[in-house]
């Protein structure tokens, strides 16, 4: 009976940083080995594996696309692959797969078709920014998205209360074109005495 293959959840990285400076060489070995990919984005992903092992034939790899549009009763039909013996990779678009980014569930189903499944370590801009915050890293919350309009202040008044209470940091996520405002709306909103940190590039 063929043994089943490996799912690796492989880390990309924040921006245009140079891969050399953030990728562990063990990773560009996994991936220069497989020919089977989950991806977000498939024109991003062929890139980051181009840049990784500049030999890969692309014509010869398959690519799944798995993104916030990707219905989860067509994922399962992703891992094929896997349960025919192939190792397969997850990148996501920037950090880790599955942490604030597609991923959770095609691993889950994983999971419960027993296969094995490795991440890889990488950049993760949730723990690089608490790392450089000077915050809290003993007792800290990622709370991820926070949510749009008038729920918004709503929601950044009680994280404000919870990390008042528990002494803890709370970190959170931003699409890139929104920052500015959501920085005004912040300013506005919370208490003067409250700390703010920015993790940017």
């Amino acid at each position: 009976m063929k043994q089943n293959g490996v799912l690796y959840l492989i880390p990309t990285t924040l921006g245009d940083t140079d891969l050399s400076k953030v990728l562990p060489a063990y990773n560009k070995s996994i991936i220069t080995q497989l020919k089977h990919f989950i991806v977000e984005e498939i024109k991003t992903a062929r890139r980051f594996i181009k840049q990784c092992n500049a030999s890969a034939i692309i014509d010869d790899m398959t690519f799944f696309e798995l993104n916030e549009h990707t219905n989860i009763n067509d994922i399962e039909y992703m891992l094929a692959p896997a349960l025919q013996g192939f190792d397969m990779g997850v990148v996501s678009e920037a950090g880790c797969p599955a942490v604030a980014d597609p991923g959770a569930d095609i691993v889950a189903i994983a999971h419960q078709k027993g296969l094995k499944v490795v991440p890889l370590v990488g950049p993760s801009s949730i723990l690089l920014a608490l790392m450089a915050s000077g915050m809290n890293g003993q007792n800290f919350s990622f709370v991820g998205y926070l949510p749009l309009k008038d729920e918004r202040k709503k929601a950044l008044k009680q994280l404000e209360l919870t990390s008042k209470q528990k002494q803890q940091t709370q970190i959170f996520i931003e699409a890139p074109y929104r920052n500015q405002k959501f920085l005004e709306e912040m300013l506005q909103i919370l208490n003067p005495e409250t700390k703010l940190c920015i993790g940017m590039d």
